[in-house]
């Protein structure tokens, strides 16, 4: 395992061509505890009990932890059976994602709450410590603080920062 922050270097220094993925200690959430509650605000929300899918629409923000995930539209899936937990979101349009210095955009997000993965894709932009990574896809483990990255992947590297 890579040490956070060691994230950025390796990417650069492996070159990634466009289908490659590389998995590495981000320091994205810095190993987020998926087990906390998730918090939902949006301006609109539409229930299906029969599915349970609900779709959340204007100005939507979740929180779980220190982590944060801005979009236009998420829709969330309950697990079945008697305790209805979130299992899945999925955001699109606008989506932003926080983790202290962390960040990432992109046109969309799922997220699978079991797992802890959120895979982001269309148009990637994280940031960490200055450091910037850009490409179509980003899947990051919030629960093991790891990533891959793939699709014409980009990086700007600061001195000093490793």
């Amino acid at each position: 395992m890579i040490r956070p922050g060691l994230l950025m270097p390796m990417i650069l220094s492996l070159a990634l061509a466009a289908a490659p993925a590389l998995a590495q200690n981000t320091g994205f959430g810095n190993a987020q505890d998926t087990k906390l509650p998730v918090e939902v605000t949006s301006e609109q929300l539409s229930v299906d009990q029969k599915t349970g899918v609900a779709t959340f629409t204007g100005k939507v923000v979740i929180v779980q932890g220190q982590m944060r995930l801005a979009a236009d539209r998420v829709t969330v899936t309950y697990a079945q059976g008697a305790k209805r937990r979130i299992s899945a979101m999925h955001a699109q349009g606008n989506v932003t994602m926080v983790s202290g210095e962390d960040a990432a955009e992109s046109r969309a997000a799922d997220y699978d709450v079991e797992s802890g993965n959120v895979v982001l894709t269309g148009d990637v932009l994280m940031t960490q410590t200055g450091n910037v990574v850009a490409g179509e896809k980003v899947v990051v483990n919030l629960a093991t603080g790891t990533a891959q990255a793939s699709g014409r992947v980009r990086s700007v590297l600061q001195p000093g920062t490793n």
